[in-house]
């Protein structure tokens, strides 16, 4: 999954799994 405009860290997850990014796909980022 790629993301043009990464979210903000506390935002929701754009994945859908209602987590937070940090916690989430933001991990790696």
């Amino acid at each position: 999954m790629r993301v043009d405009k990464a979210p903000g860290r506390n935002d929701p997850c754009p994945c859908g799994s209602g987590k937070k990014y940090k916690q989430c796909h933001g991990q790696g980022a």
